[in-house]
């Protein structure tokens, strides 16, 4: 006999029919209304106010027109995006995605992953994202200068360091931000640092903000580890992706002893016995763009490159498993292929990238399972360091930096794990996760009234 519908079902129905065509979005909102029913029980207070349906409606979206001319004359048209979710803990604060996949539901599915994220962080922050379907790939530093500085002339109206603090994602990096931050300047004649962040170090960014998410991501994995009586020391691991995160989470497994093996990017996965060649990597990616079978043909023979129609990254046998390049990367047969292999860990590096089928059966073989939303909560934190060393019109030293987030990511596994098993739901990190970044978002917004 089929049970009748509960409260969070019929929500879960009408946030459906209300946001069409947006699977993404539905996809992180189920994964944390799945998790809500013993709080909610627990604490009546939370579902009276209307509170959770506040919670999954976005406060402000914007979208806009982004024309731009190439070197050779022509115009473009872009999309322009931007979904301020919650702003309960603080200003807005979340990436901007260059990447021609963006769109509202990808955008909004991001948003609401950050306000949990940035909630986990204990930090005065709340949620929200941006982007555009805008395709940084194969421009040059001029074309993604005028399409920056066209973004940047509608976006500075919405933004603010006391209101919503962009920062990079997918496709906008350091070249990008200080595009954004020039027009931003010139737009509004202020010396504004707050209101980006990920800039420059000479020129208001935080020293350990580009190493971040991927430094993050492995403490929070060796964290988990430990829980089991184990660390990373002589742990191979597989990494997929290509970017920032994927680089730095290799430099960081290597000094803390692991065999990070693998990178790969949309062209297929490179494997090296030797472990990955992290100065090699970023020379390849961040100074030349170029592709990981480059890095395959420039490093030798301890390294094969593996195109993407001949294999898939998750099939090289790893001890820890560190999706680090976009959502739902990770598919049920990938989990099961990284169970028969013998995976003791997955810690998501990107936002969202193991599918639900995928996690429960990690879940269910035992695999310690670190959501985004806790795992990759590095790149966050530091950026909000990084507004308090803009607010003080300071700058702190990288050891300062780099001790705050090991703190902040020791913090976020405890809470995550503490309250996973206060609901009763030992070792269920995405439990642990949702539900205390619920609480401290819904605290907040009983204490400010129906807003």
């Amino acid at each position: 006999m089929k049970s009748a519908p509960t409260s969070l079902d019929r929500l879960r129905a009408e946030i459906e029919h209300r946001n069409p065509a947006q699977p993404e979005f539905h996809q992180a909102v189920r994964e944390v209304l799945e998790t809500l029913a013993p709080v909610l029980e627990a604490r009546p207070e939370y579902a009276e106010p209307g509170l959770v349906e506040r919670l999954v409606e976005p406060e402000r979206q914007i979208i806009f027109r982004v024309p731009w001319q190439d070197d050779h004359g022509r115009v473009h048209v872009n999309r322009g995006f931007r979904v301020e979710f919650n702003s309960a803990l603080g200003p807005y604060k979340g990436g901007l995605r260059f990447h021609p996949s963006v769109n509202l539901g990808i955008i909004k599915f991001l948003g609401f992953e950050q306000v949990f994220k940035n909630a986990l962080t204990g930090l005065g922050i709340g949620g929200g994202k941006g982007g555009s379907d805008f395709d940084p790939r194969g421009r040059s530093d001029a074309e993604v200068m005028r399409f920056c500085q066209s973004f940047m002339t509608e976006l500075h109206r919405h933004i603010g360091e006391h209101t919503d603090v962009p920062a990079g994602d997918i496709g906008v990096g350091g070249r990008e931000i200080g595009y954004l931050f020039g027009q931003y300047r010139r737009i509004t004649n202020r010396w504004e640092a707050g209101v980006l962040t990920g800039k420059g170090a000479g020129w208001g960014g935080s020293l350990i903000r580009p190493e971040a998410t991927g430094y993050g991501n492995v403490l929070f994995a060796e964290a988990m580890l430990r829980e089991r009586g184990e660390d990373l020391e002589g742990q191979t691991v597989v990494v997929s992706g290509s970017g920032n995160v994927a680089i730095h989470a290799v430099r960081k497994l290597a000094a803390l002893g692991a065999n990070p093996v693998t990178c790969s990017d949309s062209g297929g996965y490179v494997v090296d016995e030797k472990g990955i060649d992290v100065e090699l990597l970023q020379q390849i990616k961040e100074v030349e763009r170029g592709r990981v079978s480059d890095y395959a043909q420039r490093r030798g023979a301890s390294a094969r490159f593996v195109p993407v129609e001949r294999g898939r990254v998750w099939e090289v046998p790893a001890d820890v498993a560190l999706p680090s390049a976009t959502q739902n990367e990770l598919g049920e047969d990938d989990a099961a292929t990284l169970v028969r292999n013998g995976v003791k860990a997955v810690s998501e590096g990107a936002n969202m990238p193991t599918t639900p089928q995928a996690v429960r059966l990690l879940q269910q073989a035992g695999v310690a399972f670190g959501p985004g939303k806790a795992a990759n909560a590095g790149g966050v934190a530091v950026s909000a360091l990084e507004m308090a060393q803009n607010a003080s019109r300071t700058a702190w030293p990288a050891e300062r930096v780099e001790r705050e987030l090991a703190r902040i990511m020791t913090d976020i596994h405890t809470t995550c794990a503490q309250t996973a098993e206060r609901y009763g739901a030992p070792g269920d990190y995405v439990t642990g996760a949702n539900i205390a970044g619920f609480e401290r978002v819904a605290d907040a917004m009983l204490a400010q009234g129906v807003v």
